[in-house]
């Protein structure tokens, strides 16, 4: 969010973005320079959206901004990379002005949350702070999904292999995945007993005390997807080659699963909620405005040096991030 006295154009942010004009009628409007404030910068990359050029060796085939079939010529690369160029492009080709803008603003957001970041980490690092950031949901949720545990991790005290990745003085330790695998994953797929699972529910709240109690600050975040939502990523992995990659075995039963997925989670919630470590819930179905708003939730908590003089919104949208409680009726959005 733009600071006081400067453009508007981007300072009202995803809240703009939830209300903009539809397609067509912003391309029938003239557009300004003032409207694409953030220009890219880099001619697009395989992997970013576009595929590589054709056979004739003409041009490009647009995927993610144009409609399929749609081609980027040489020209049309080297405009991209100024405002004038670029307003003559969208002009000339079928583009969602829409989904532009959307983006254009999310990459603005985005990098002004970064430099807030960077001070975050530095104080991190001169305060001698501990965080541990606990990144959890459903699979296709933005979460990676973890291989069922080897014979040597089944031999141990369940939270050994946590323990060494602790964050030590100075540091940041972000989990993409942690020791909830077990209170989730494992007992629905079927990689834990269940008296393995009512130990680790009884032990994890005694765990993550000892760890606030030593200084350790510790946020858990449940990214949250609707059973649609899930389908059409598992989907589009599919489709894509650049993304087969991420799935797994454990994927392919996401969706007839879901159920004991839920109730799990639900029980996740009800017994390993606290105070000291509360649950973050993120709707998660946009990507960006998970990604935006979580980024939020921890500037906005840490009480970081420089935190002031942001020039950006850090207090994250109730209508994205939510704080667990018992009487909540629906958590998969």
């Amino acid at each position: 969010m733009a600071a006081e006295g400067q453009s508007n154009g981007k300072a009202k942010g995803r809240k703009n973005r939830a209300g903009a004009e539809p397609a067509e009628v912003l391309a029938q409007k003239d557009l300004s320079e003032d409207d694409l404030e953030i220009i890219p910068t880099a001619v697009p990359r395989q992997g970013d959206g576009y595929s590589v050029a054709d056979t004739n060796g003409d041009g490009m085939t647009a995927g993610l901004i144009g409609e399929v079939g749609k081609r980027l010529t040489e020209e049309d690369l080297r405009r991209i990379n100024t405002p004038r160029g670029l307003i003559q492009l969208i002009k000339s080709k079928t583009i969602d002005l829409e989904e532009v803008r959307k983006t254009l603003l999310y990459e603005q957001e985005l990098r002004q949350l970064q430099v807030e970041l960077v001070r975050l980490q530095r104080w991190v690092q001169s305060d001698g702070q501990r965080i541990a950031i606990l990144v959890e949901g459903r699979d296709a949720a933005g979460v990676v999904a973890l291989p069922k545990p080897t014979d040597d991790e089944r031999g141990q005290w369940y939270f050994q292999r946590y323990i060494r990745q602790l964050p030590n003085k100075g540091e940041i330790v972000f989990f993409d995945r942690s020791w909830y695998n077990r209170a989730v994953v494992e007992p629905v797929m079927g990689f834990c007993s269940k008296k393995e699972h009512q130990r680790f529910l009884q032990q994890v709240t005694e765990f993550e005390h000892m760890l606030y109690e030593d200084g350790v600050t510790i946020i858990k975040f449940w990214f949250s997807i609707s059973k649609e939502e899930q389908a059409k990523r598992f989907e589009a992995r599919r489709q894509n080659p650049l993304k087969q990659w991420k799935l797994s075995p454990v994927d392919e039963k996401a969706q007839e699963m879901w159920d004991s997925y839920t109730r799990f989670k639900e029980e996740m919630f009800s017994k390993t909620h606290t105070t000291f470590s509360p649950w973050i819930i993120v709707k998660a179905n946009d990507k960006q405005a998970a990604r935006l708003e979580s980024l939020r939730y921890v500037l906005n908590l840490l009480p970081y040096k420089g935190k002031d003089e942001a020039q950006i919104r850090l207090t994250p949208d109730p209508n994205v991030i939510t704080r667990f409680h018992r009487k909540m009726a629906e958590l998969d959005f």
